[in-house]
């Protein structure tokens, strides 16, 4: 006897193909039959008229910590992910030192969040241990972040890495890998890994190919500076002889909308010599950050608490305002382009400024009285350095592209959601794909959209048997309406889960019925099963 029979569904397996009419069959956790089923089941749901699929994979967002915070992850089952991967970006709650912990809180804080509690962990093999015991209701993999093993062992320091330094991380990126994550996450827009050359990141990668692990990217520049961003990390791949994946790609900025096509070119090349590169993308023109992005590189040397004293210097206040009105070449200056109105102040840490959260910062600064910098500088004193952004700075053409692009996956790059009004991708990004970009513009297919939230993120991030209806693979499932499921969220009032998902399945468990959660919690961490690795077989993916 089956445990579960989902019947007269429309099957997409996740594979690409073209759907068809049967039932899927789950028992021990697993897919037991798909087809025409015969048998009894324990329970027995009629889904006629709804595609079962896959359960959806977040390719790439920040709940680090949100997933200890609230395990029930209700915001993304909402959404039928089953299954995230953490540690994106460069920036993750581990590895830190007691002398370095305040420092990676500090800048951690304005996208993972904040806890309420002492982190029980200083190691990443800690920090996943601890999630694992958490039992949450989805399924976890986790990076290590170059900007916390940067952090912990030389600071905010803009300069290069010593011998010492650099052994060491790679020490540290090491242990992590043998614990089981999938491979080191760099941000080169965030300062320390601004601070970093593409050739101690080449040297940091060598320890990757031990482990078959992944190189993910949040690129140097994604305005001005978006095609010599996407060379740098092409290059670093390709000298360390590891596979490459491009966070979020874009083109930010008007001037420079319409490069995507030669970032992708950039890709396809790189492809064409025989190099594992791919790239991912969220399904909205704007994109979520934090203040402190806006700012000079330079500005952040000393870290939050050193950028916050260099704000009350008045040269110092000087020179920012004039670098930031004007273009620059060394780095991404978006305000620039783009305009101070397409900053949306998204969450700020104190009441008396909670009446700022929607607002954009030209707006403010008039409110103000202020010049906008001396607006920015001003708030981000007052909120402790912890503010988070929306920025309205790419063309909707260019997403399209990225989302047709057949070596783009979807994801959807979501922060925490503590307080304020987070970017509505945190709550709508996977049935915003369907509503907009299969049913309503049609870049995709319905078996295309599929794929590149199932089998294609599964096989990139090798969370094992996952990502395909086949017998004998974990019964991760997500059940939907083709023609109702719709994001609700809006950049308004983005808390807001969407409509049209009926039921999802977590490791066989039926974790979201008919928008219920059932309080099942039968997730848990996906360790990379690298062949260098003595890794814990009780959290094995398969």
């Amino acid at each position: 006897m089956f445990d579960l029979l989902l019947r007269n569904g429309r099957i997409v397996d996740g594979t690409g193909n073209p759907w068809l009419f049967g039932d899927v069959a789950v028992k021990d956790g697993r897919i037991a039959a798909v087809g025409r089923v015969e048998g009894e089941a324990q329970q027995v749901l009629d889904v006629s008229g709804q595609v079962i699929a896959p359960g959806f994979i977040d390719g790439h967002c920040h709940s680090d910590l949100m997933i200890l915070d609230h395990p029930l992850s209700e915001i993304k089952m909402q959404q039928g992910v089953t299954t995230e991967v953490v540690g994106n970006c460069g920036l993750a709650p581990a590895p830190y030192t007691r002398m370095t912990r305040e420092l990676l809180q500090s800048y951690v804080q304005p996208v993972i969040g904040q806890t309420k509690w002492e982190w029980p962990w200083e190691s990443v093999e800690q920090y996943m241990d601890t999630v694992a015991r958490s039992s949450p209701s989805e399924n976890i993999a986790t990076y290590v972040a170059h900007g916390a093993l940067r952090i912990s062992v030389m600071g905010f320091a803009n300069r290069p890495a010593t011998t010492a330094e650099v052994a060491r991380m790679k020490e540290l990126l090491e242990e992590g890998l043998r614990a089981g994550a999938i491979g080191l996450s760099i941000g080169l827009l965030y300062a320390p890994g601004s601070y970093t050359t593409r050739e101690e990141l080449a040297e940091l990668c060598s320890v990757l190919p031990k482990y078959g692990g992944l190189l993910s990217t949040h690129i140097r520049g994604e305005g001005n500076n978006l095609l010599p961003s996407v060379r740098e990390v092409i290059w670093i791949a390709e000298r360390a002889g590891v596979s490459l994946h491009v966070s979020h790609l874009k083109a930010a900025g008007k001037r420079n909308w319409g490069q995507v096509l030669d970032a992708i070119e950039l890709i396809e090349d790189g492809r064409a010599r025989g190099m594992d590169i791919t790239c991912d993308v969220y399904p909205y023109n704007a994109g979520s950050t934090t203040l402190t992005t806006v700012l000079p590189p330079w500005a952040l040397e000393g870290g939050i608490d050193g950028a916050l004293e260099l704000f009350r210097d008045t040269a110092a206040r000087e020179r920012i305002r004039e670098e930031l009105g004007q273009e620059q070449m060394s780095w991404d200056n978006l305000v620039c382009s783009t305009g101070w109105e397409s900053v949306i102040i998204s969450a700020v840490q104190t009441e008396a400024n909670r009446g700022l959260e929607g607002m954009h910062l030209a707006e403010i600064s008039e409110l103000r009285g202020q010049h906008p910098v001396d607006c920015m500088l001003d708030l981000l004193l007052e909120e402790n350095g912890r503010i988070s952004i929306v920025f309205f700075h790419m063309a909707d053409d260019d997403v399209k592209q990225v989302i047709g692009y057949e070596k783009a996956l979807i994801a959807s790059d979501s922060l925490t959601c503590d307080t304020g009004k987070p970017h509505p991708r945190l709550y709508g990004t996977f049935p915003r794909v369907f509503a907009k970009y299969v049913r309503e513009l049609k870049v995709l297919s319905l078996e295309q959209a599929v794929r590149k939230v199932t089998s294609f993120p599964v096989q990139r991030f090798k969370l094992g048997k996952r990502g395909l209806l086949v017998p004998g693979y974990i019964a991760d499932i997500t059940v939907f309406d083709p023609h109702t499921i719709q994001d609700l969220a809006t950049f308004e009032e983005p808390r807001q889960y969407p409509e049209g998902i009926s039921h999802v399945l977590v490791n066989g468990k039926l974790t979201l019925t008919e928008k219920r959660h059932t309080q099942a919690r039968e997730g848990m961490l996906i360790r990379a099963q690298h062949s260098s690795c003595s890794c814990h077989s009780h959290s094995h993916s398969n």
